[in-house]
């Protein structure tokens, strides 16, 4: 039985790739024509244009074709996978990286063509025609093959004397040989389709690390900006919480001091320890948003724990994490379950709160952590607090969407990666 499994698993990969394959070159074939023929009248009408004075408005209907067909290769070259995959998979051939929250890379320059460049994309829609049609040929032979072996098993089921039985123990065999070989080179042709689209589409090499210079200059600045936010809000909370009640205190030791009743004074310092529990609580309070000290202790799961223990609201918290995530890692995930449980209670009105935090079952995988609440929506996700978590995040690689039409739900999905 787990002979069967194994050699099942290949031929069904197989079968899925040539499907996959079959789809891609046939949608192909079928629009390499109207390519074709956009190409000949996009060469037509750019040739007239150079003789007239507004090319630029002449030119203006090729770059939107251009575009619209592109768009249309990209969805038939996408992976079947692609389909039904979350907003965490790789994008497709050309596509862009959706929802990432927080500084965006600089937009390329005159030197730097983008990808949705009118020129690349005809010279991209001119090199995938010949491929187009060189696969809706593949594919007509194999059926053109298929059809004829049919009718010769057919005629000599029948019995049909001009075809023996010698006839088809010679051909047969030899028509499986080439079928094999045929569904290899439609594999094989879906794949250099896809490869022309990688090269042709998608940003060469020195524009993509040129764009991760400038995503990685623009994360920095972030994260010096809610570096200096976070130092500005720990300041405020120690002003107006730790200092106020230790002035508190200080008065009320003074006043116990000079107090000649023992009866008051007893009351004075019963004051005078309750607002030093206070302060106390403060303090730690303060120190967790700095750094969590429980994540030494107990890791992200405990700390995540208290946060929904403390919370005054209901929250359920599901943590399926098969492999503890580097603290840093750590850190973040558990600064934007605090600070979205925080901004719930402070301004959604909510009365539950669902906490997510999946992934990292294996090396590679990322952390991937989900909030939802039931409250009245419309958090602004360039606000102080949620834009800071958007450069942390950021910082580390990863990416925050923050989803709260007015009504709610309100729903911030982040995502790390866990080394």
């Amino acid at each position: 039985m787990a002979r069967t499994r194994g050699f099942a698993a290949p031929v069904r990969a197989g079968a899925r790739a040539v499907a996959d394959a079959v789809r891609v070159l046939f949608v192909g074939a079928v629009t390499a024509v109207p390519t074709a023929l956009f190409l000949f009248g996009a060469g037509l009408v750019y040739a007239g244009a150079l003789r007239s004075r507004p090319r630029r408005r002449v030119l203006r209907p090729i770059a939107r074709g251009a575009r619209a067909l592109t768009d249309l290769e990209r969805r038939r070259l996408a992976e079947p996978t692609s389909r039904t995959a979350t907003r965490h998979d790789p994008p497709g051939p050309g596509a862009a990286h959706p929802d990432r929250a927080g500084p965006a890379p600089t937009e390329p320059g005159p030197s730097h063509p983008t990808p949705n460049d009118p020129r690349r994309l005809i010279r991209y829609l001119a090199a995938r025609v010949p491929i187009g049609l060189l696969g809706g040929a593949l594919l007509g032979l194999i059926g053109g093959g298929a059809g004829f072996a049919a009718v010769m098993v057919g005629a000599w089921l029948a019995g049909s004397p001009n075809t023996t039985t010698t006839d088809v123990l010679i051909l047969i065999p030899c028509g499986l040989a080439l079928f094999a070989l045929a569904l290899y080179g439609l594999v094989g042709l879906a794949d250099t389709d896809r490869a022309l689209a990688r090269r042709l589409l998608e940003p060469d090499r020195s524009e993509v690390l040129r764009r991760r210079v400038d995503e990685l200059a623009a994360s920095r600045a972030g994260v010096v900006e809610a570096v200096h936010e976070e130092r500005r809000r720990i300041e405020r909370d120690l002003h107006d919480g730790v200092q106020q009640r230790l002035v508190a205190l200080g008065m009320l030791l003074g006043r116990a001091r000079r107090g000649g009743d023992p009866a008051r004074t007893d009351e004075l310092l019963r004051q005078a320890h309750e607002q030093t529990q206070q302060a106390l609580t403060d303090l730690r309070d303060v120190a967790w948003r700095i750094h969590p000290t429980g994540l030494h202790d107990g890791g992200l799961r405990a700390v995540l724990e208290t946060i929904a223990e403390r919370a005054p609201v209901r929250v359920a918290l599901t943590y399926d994490v098969a492999v503890e995530p580097a603290p840093i890692v750590a850190t973040a995930v558990y600064f934007v379950v605090a600070e979205a449980v925080t901004n719930t209670v402070k301004h959604a009105r909510a009365d539950a709160v669902t906490v997510c935090v999946l992934g990292a079952g294996a090396e590679g995988d990322p952390v991937r952590v989900r909030i939802v609440d039931d409250g009245v929506g419309g958090a602004d996700a360039a606000g102080g607090g949620l834009s800071g978590l958007a450069r942390r995040v950021a910082a580390l690689d990863g990416t925050l969407r923050v989803d709260s039409p007015p009504g709610g739900p309100t729903t911030i999905t982040a995502e790390m990666p866990c080394a």
